[in-house]
Order: C-alpha cells, then sequence, then structure tokens
C-alpha cells in the first residue's frame, strides 16, 4: 500500500475519531474564549500542503538546506504580505514570520535585545496582562522570561484601566532595559505614547504584544503601535483568524538582533506550511471585508456585554473583542463559571478581575466575540447569547435543555460542511 494515497480514517481511526468529535464539538457550540477563533479552508489547505515536508533552516535566500527556491519566494510573499496588511513602509520595518507562536516570538525579543539577568517590565498577570511578559510569583519565576530575566511589572487601578501614573513612576524607579505594553485580558485601549515617553526618559526598549488585538490595529480601529515602539509582536490566530503562529515586526536597526535570536537562537527549520497560511491569511486581513469583520467583532461584545448588563451582571466596557464578567457577585467562581458553561456547550475561560489573589479560583470568567463573529453571528443575536449564559449559571439550570437549544441555534450559522 503507498502511504501517498491513504486517508487518516484508514490508517489511524482512533485519532480520525476524535478528530471528527472535535469537529461536531466546534460545530454544535457556542466559542467564547477571547483567544480563539474558526480559521478559513484555504488556511487549513495551507497547514496540510506539501510545504509540511520541506526542510528550511536559516532566512530568505541564505539557507542550509537545498531545494528551498520555492520556499524562498513563499516565505518572502508572506514577510510582504505581512508588511503590507499593517501598512508598514518595509523601508523602515522588517518581518520575522518564522516564530513557532506568540511566546516564542516574545522570548526571541528578549533573547534577541537584553542579557540574562535584565529588567524587563509589563503588566501584572492577575491585571491583564501575559505569563511571557515576565511573571513572577513572590517566590520563583513562573514562564522563562520571569526565570532567565529580572522583572516587575505595572498594574491596572480600581478603574480596571492602566495606572499610567504608577508605570511612569516604576519606570523611573527600576530603569528597565525592555518595556512591554500588551495584554491578554485587556478590554481596553492603550495610551503608547505614554509608554514611549517613559521608555525615552531611561533608554528602554519598547515592545508592543498585540496577539490579541492585531486584528483592530491593522485596520486602524484600535491606536496604531508601530508609531512608537521598537519591536511589535503577535500570534496569527486570534483576531487575524490565521494560523497558530507568530510574527515578529521590527525596526530595521534592530534586524540582526531579531533575525538571530529567531535561529539559530531559539529554532531550528521553521514551519513552512504556516508560513504559507500566514502569506494567505494576510492577503485576507489586507481586504476591505476584514474590516466590516473586525467592526462586527467589536459591535457583538458591545451587545453581548450590554445584554449580560440588562440581566443583573457586573462587567467591565470594552474597546475591543473582549470583556470580564464577575461572576462572584453570583456567589460563583470564574472555575464554576467556566464549567457550567461547558456543561451546556459555550466555552469561556476563568479569569483573575481586579483585586483577586487566586488565578485558580479567580472571580471573573473572560469573554471575547472573534469566534462567534466569523461563524456568522451578528449583533442581534448576542441577547440569545446573553440568555443561555444567564440561565446556564442559575442554580439548578436545566443543563440538557440548555445544551439543546444551544445546538439548535448555533447549526443554523456557518461552519465547515464536513461537519453540519
Amino acid at each position: 500500500m503507498s502511504l501517498f494515497n491513504v486517508s487518516l480514517k484508514e490508517v489511524d481511526s482512533e485519532v480520525a475519531q476524535l478528530l471528527e468529535e472535535e469537529g461536531r464539538r466546534q460545530a454544535n457550540g457556542i466559542e467564547l474564549i477571547a483567544s480563539e477563533n474558526f480559521t478559513s479552508r484555504a488556511v487549513l489547505e495551507c497547514l496540510g500542503s506539501i510545504t509540511t515536508n520541506k526542510y528550511a533552516e536559516g532566512q530568505v535566500g541564505k539557507r542550509y538546506y537545498g531545494g528551498n527556491h520555492v520556499i524562498d519566494r513563499l516565505e518572502a510573499l508572506a514577510q510582504r504580505r505581512a508588511l503590507a496588511a499593517f501598512n508598514l513602509d518595509p523601508a523602515l520595518w522588517g518581518v520575522n514570520v518564522q516564530p513557532y507562536s506568540g511566546s516564542v516570538a516574545n522570548a526571541a525579543v528578549y533573547l534577541g535585545l537584553l542579557k540574562p539577568g535584565d529588567l524587563l517590565m509589563g503588566l501584572d498577570l492577575p491585571s491583564g496582562g501575559h505569563l511571557t511578559h515576565g511573571y513572577r510569583t513572590p517566590t520563583r519565576g513562573i514562564s522563562s522570561s520571569g526565570i532567565y530575566y529580572e522583572s516587575t511589572p505595572y498594574r491596572i487601578n480600581s478603574t480596571g484601566r492602566i495606572d499610567y501614573d504608577e508605570m511612569e513612576s516604576l519606570v523611573t524607579a527600576h530603569k528597565p532595559r525592555l518595556i512591554i505594553c500588551g495584554a491578554s485580558a485587556y478590554p481596553y485601549d492603550i495610551n503608547y505614547a505614554r509608554f514611549r515617553k517613559a521608555a525615552d526618559m531611561h533608554g528602554s526598549y519598547l515592545m508592543a504584544d498585540i496577539a490579541h488585538i492585531a486584528g483592530f490595529v491593522a485596520t486602524g480601529l484600535m491606536m496604531n503601535p508601530f508609531e512608537y515602539c521598537d519591536v511589535v509582536t503577535t500570534t496569527t490566530h486570534k483576531t487575524l483568524r490565521g494560523p497558530r503562529a507568530g510574527m515578529i515586526f521590527y525596526r530595521l536597526p534592530l534586524k540582526q538582533q531579531i533575525e538571530g535570536a529567531v535561529f539559530p537562537g531559539l529554532q531550528g527549520g521553521p514551519h513552512e506550511n504556516q508560513i504559507a497560511a500566514i502569506a494567505t491569511q494576510m492577503h485576507v486581513v489586507a481586504q476591505p471585508s476584514y474590516r466590516d469583520y473586525m467592526l462586527t467583532v467589536r459591535t457583538n461584545a458591545q451587545k453581548l456585554l450590554e445584554a449580560l448588563r440588562r440581566r443583573g451582571w457586573s462587567a467591565t466596557d470594552t474597546d475591543n473583542h473582549l470583556f470580564l464578567l464577575n461572576v462572584g457577585v453570583r456567589g460563583l467562581t470564574g472555575a464554576d463559571a467556566e464549567k457550567a458553561l461547558e456543561a451546556v456547550d459555550i466555552s469561556v475561560n476563568k479569569n483573575m478581575i481586579y483585586g483577586d489573589k487566586s488565578a485558580l479560583r479567580p472571580s471573573g470568567i473572560r469573554i471575547g466575540t472573534p469566534a462567534i463573529t466569523t461563524r456568522g453571528l451578528q449583533p442581534h443575536h448576542m441577547d440569545q447569547i446573553a440568555d443561555f449564559i444567564d440561565r446556564a449559571l442559575m442554580p439548578n439550570a436545566h443543563v440538557e435543555q440548555i445544551r439543546s437549544e444551544v445546538h439548535a441555534f448555533m447549526s443554523t450559522f456557518d461552519f465547515y460542511s464536513e461537519y453540519q
């Protein structure tokens, strides 16, 4: 039997069955995890393409393996399209499209611009920051950024927004080598000018991690970090709706440090199937219809927030695709709420809100609208989503009934044809 033309079901029926089950779960459920989205069939075709077979260590035109003349053209195309999608001048900016993920992209920036033990500063995890932004507990670093580098965080205040005055005071006191502006669970826009002012006072590098809000940045719907930052990192899924991968944009004087940190600093051969998918999705991001999509993502978030507030729930405001719902006011933990919603096939994640002490038992959940907007849900559908959430989080909720209603509701929206 030839291996080239044998289906997964013939080779491994057990894995094939699990993939089918996951497809049905995605089709039937309501996906409200802010970092997740549904990518296009075109992107999936790239990810399962012939480029999976090719090893391509090095950069375009400077590979350590032969047979890369087509791959070079593909990766160069992804670079040009990424710069164009974010309206960047190639005379001023470069981009590395090889990082396997957003976390690897961030690690490469630190490796390229810092020495072990240098100080970096990012938004505190309980304030909505990310593990890779230097998070530490009182006793130890959690990710490599908190283990190999010194770090001190800035925070949000009681309004739920970044305390820019405190941030500037902390920068003056600690003089970090790198300041990171960006977040994982922050529902507001960011004042990059304040960060640039602080960075310039002490000669710090300024990096933005726009993994969550890249779609808004590319379409001009949120503040532009490229006007102020030295480096900008992002994932290519989330609001960008592409493959699971990362990118690093850098001002050209930093080219050698950044490129060398990705390879050979952290990675070997890039995943050219991911890079093909990035090229395809950056082409999509540059189209006018993508901006319409991002406008709907934001409006859906606002309308869902309003609908939950009408039902008595407390939540943050939002400038983007996500908000934080305080379930503690109903006597629940975020973990309780996550589990209760999963029982009716609504996916969210537990999340700390201002004043919380435990990441495992926080009083909030994070809710985002990129994935449901991709499915075709519009602002007038958000009241129904809020009703499902509200009923599922009631004591003695009728789980089977709500789940059946969720499935029936979602069956009317677009999805990959083999799962509908």
